[in-house]
């Protein structure tokens, strides 16, 4: 059953009453960035945040971790939101006057706003605790900037902390750049890339570098790789299911007259579906194993997965264009064009539960989103008024999603 008006006004207008107290926690977060799995600091604010809404707080035993839920007054099933928690090593530039206080270390992803809007959202959903029918599984999460915190989560039993497996799963991302300020942007089916990295080393014989028929160069064979890898994403894989392979590194040598004895090749590979990521390992192994086998040489493929492709529900993402539109107006919501090469670990969640993520403009207002810095950056803004947008959403979507399992 969709939410009423009169819902969908008080949460607006609820979660715009809240903005400061919101914002000041958002702040907190924001001067004490921590990187990976050992979030001390920020789980101690969290846990301090939450103590007054009356939920049922747990913490994680291998990473430093959040789960708390909040039980309606009725029975019902469960849902889940997620905020991830964690910075990254970027040294802070951006001449907020509550920037970063720990050197080398900065929120430059918005992850501070994703905590403190997951506070907000719990705050605005205790309120209304006796029209929920159900749970909502409340999943602050570090790790996500490359240590696969929520697939950790899911292992100690996030997904089923309500007693349940939950039936629904939603998050949000905010954005410094790109999005006009206000927007709230996704697209069904593959929105966000699966990210792997590979390493390949290419075994030759060292020499003297006037001499080089008397070793075996793995200089040009790994740029013959290089180029191979290139023509391969484009002859191999369909334009309309394509494959991002990014030589970020060539390690070789030490000076200019000698050959060395291997040259190394650090690499990251995007695809956008899953039978394109199960097949990319075997036939890149293949083609650099061959290359090198051609010259007479040998190469070692060492090929990792990382997060997989992130997948909204069809439906999850039309409820979540639905609210979005409904809370804040048409002009709110705008489909995305095509999917983001960028990766997400809240795809391990969606992998297992039907769910949505999204992006929320935090573009500040009358900065141009076109070319503002952009998450990752040193010098990224991000504007408190997300904290208004995400909340009320997040919130929307828990209330709508168990508002239909009630009416059935």
């Amino acid at each position: 059953m969709p939410l009423s008006e009169q819902i969908l006004a008080g949460l607006r207008a609820d979660a715009s009453a809240q903005l400061p107290q919101v914002a000041e926690l958002r702040h907190a977060l924001h001067r004490v960035p921590e990187i990976g799995l050992d979030l001390p600091l920020t789980q101690q604010i969290v846990l301090d945040a939450l103590a007054d809404l009356d939920l049922e707080v747990s913490t994680g035993t291998a990473l430093s971790s959040v789960t708390a839920v909040l039980r309606g007054a009725r029975p019902g099933p469960a849902v889940l939101l997620r905020g991830d928690m964690d910075a990254l090593p970027v040294t802070e530039d951006s001449g907020e006057d509550f920037t970063s206080e720990h050197v080398g270390v900065m929120h430059a992803c918005g992850h501070d706003l994703h905590v403190a809007g997951l506070v907000a959202a719990a705050r605005l959903l205790a309120a209304r605790r006796d029209e929920i029918a159900g749970s909502v599984v409340l999943m602050f999460q570090p790790g996500e900037e490359g240590d696969g915190g929520a697939e950790q989560m899911i292992a100690e039993g996030v997904l089923d902390a309500a007693g349940e497996r939950v039936v629904a799963a939603y998050g949000v991302h905010v954005a410094s750049a790109l999005l006009p300020t206000g927007v709230v942007s996704g697209r069904a089916g593959t929105e966000m890339a699966a990210a792997d990295s590979l390493r390949v080393t290419v075994h030759g014989k060292g020499g003297h570098g006037s001499a080089p028929h008397r070793a075996l160069d793995p200089v040009p064979v790994a740029a013959e790789i290089v180029l191979a890898l290139q023509a391969m994403v484009t002859r191999r894989f369909d334009a309309f299911d394509p494959v991002v392979v990014t030589v970020g590194a060539i390690l070789a040598g030490t000076t200019n007259n000698v050959i060395p004895e291997q040259a190394e090749l650090q690499v990251t590979v995007r695809t956008f579906s899953h039978a394109t990521w199960e097949v990319v390992p075997a036939m890149i192994t293949t083609l650099c194993e061959s290359i090198a086998a051609a010259h007479g040489l040998t190469a070692t493929v060492d090929y990792l997965r990382g997060y997989p492709v992130t997948v909204n529900d069809s439906d999850e993402l039309d409820r979540t264009a639905r609210l979005t539109r409904e809370l804040f107006g048409e002009q709110a919501w705008q489909t995305m064009p095509q999917p983001l090469a960028g990766a997400e670990d809240f795809s391990y969640v969606l992998e297992q539960v039907p769910g949505s993520f999204v992006f929320v403009s935090a573009t500040p207002a009358g900065v141009d989103a076109r070319t503002a810095p952009y998450n990752h950056s040193a010098q990224a803004v991000f504007s408190d008024d997300a904290l208004v947008i995400g909340p009320a959403l997040l919130a929307a979507l828990a209330l709508d999603r168990l508002g239909d399992a009630a009416a059935r």
